[in-house]
């Protein structure tokens, strides 16, 4: 059989062109390229490369202080975003003796059927998909917010967009539905930061588990090099993978018993019993009022001396509540899960450093 022939004939090239691809949109900048355009200078990269380095030894173990995880669902509009990020930026400062807060600066969100997809790929907020103006309003907005001296967290969907930001992450998270793909363990065992892997949307552990271990071996695998050339990549494992406990469909798993069983099972898959709570999600039963409830449980359970109860997960805005994406929105109101307003926000950042 003619392997060549067959896949350059004329009847097989249009089968592909009907049945996969019906035009290229855009044609997008490289990683590198984009990065050249809007670099992140060498005091910031020194910066991102400490505040890893204070998450990595929060992790470990070697740093008693509470990572907090917090901010809004997903940033939609930069002049909130960046208000958001100083009153945060200025409170991290206050309270830095004992919490170590990380602002989260999600530009994509997994859909379980379809919706709003992030900042990254409609910017508009209007269905015209610009992919390009999003990756790079997506990079300027984290550049701006890592100059007020935040650290960022950040979820990785989609895996060829990972690189036009992971320079700027100091803490990454995999989704309850991205958790069992090879694509996205190989992934994280290329970058340089420390990565959440979310418990399955059924509750089960198992999944995370398997990440955490295979996330921590070197991998192999084909993707994209910075000038967005298909390759071969190698990667040396990310050894500080871990567990973060979201809920699932039979309810919360936040509560000592849960937290115990889930360190249990981490023991016994011969991984580190360190972990940390999203105190959003199925843990709040998708109801951001629940989330201090959640997050007192937690604190109480590490003033119990459940040290390996690392850090808190906490969706947060400027504006309470959340709302539809319309032509008219609200300033500083998720367009996305409901998050808690600002001064509670700061209310229970204040309690839970009292309780560190």
């Amino acid at each position: 059989m003619n392997t060549a022939a067959t896949l350059h004939s004329p009847a097989s090239q249009s089968t592909v062109d009907d049945t996969v691809l019906h035009g290229v949109i855009q044609t997008l900048p490289s990683a590198h390229a984009l990065r050249a355009v809007l670099p992140l200078h060498e005091p910031l990269a020194r910066q991102v490369d400490r505040q890893r380095q204070q998450v990595r030894q929060i992790v470990q173990g070697s740093d008693p202080r509470l990572l907090v995880i917090v901010g809004p669902c997903s940033l939609h509009h930069g002049p909130a975003a960046i208000e958001y990020g100083g009153r945060l930026a200025e409170l991290a400062d206050a309270l830095s003796d004992r919490l170590l807060i990380v602002m989260r600066a999600y530009v994509e969100k997994p859909r379980t059927t379809v919706g709003w997809k992030g900042l990254m790929y409609d910017p508009g907020l209007d269905g015209s998909a610009d992919l390009q103006a999003g990756l790079e309003v997506s990079r300027s907005l984290m550049l701006e917010l890592v100059g007020l001296g935040l650290p960022l967290a950040c979820e990785m969907l989609q895996p060829l967009a990972a690189h036009y930001f992971s320079d700027l992450l100091s803490w990454v998270a995999i989704g309850a539905r991205t958790c069992e793909s090879q694509i996205h363990r190989e992934l994280v065992s290329s970058l340089r930061m420390p990565a959440g892997f979310k418990n399955g949307t059924d509750g089960g552990l198992c999944v995370a588990c398997d990440a955490i271990r295979s996330a921590a071996h070197p991998h192999r695998y084909f993707g994209i090099d910075p000038q967005g050339r298909p390759a071969l990549l190698s990667s040396t494992g990310n050894a500080d993978g871990h567990l973060v406990l979201r809920g699932g469909r039979n309810g919360p798993n936040y509560h000592a018993q849960a937290v115990a069983d889930a360190q249990q099972q981490l023991r016994a898959a011969g991984i580190a019993p360190r972990l940390l709570v999203d105190c959003s999600h199925a843990n709040s039963a998708k109801d951001h009022a629940r989330q201090p409830g959640v997050l007192k449980d937690v604190l109480a359970q590490r003033q119990k001396g459940n040290g390996d109860l690392f850090g808190v997960m906490l969706e947060s805005n400027l504006q309470p509540g959340r709302q539809d994406l319309a032509e008219q929105l609200q300033y500083g109101v998720s367009i996305t899960d409901g998050c808690l307003g600002w001064d509670q926000t700061c209310d229970l950042l204040q309690r839970a450093a009292d309780c560190a």
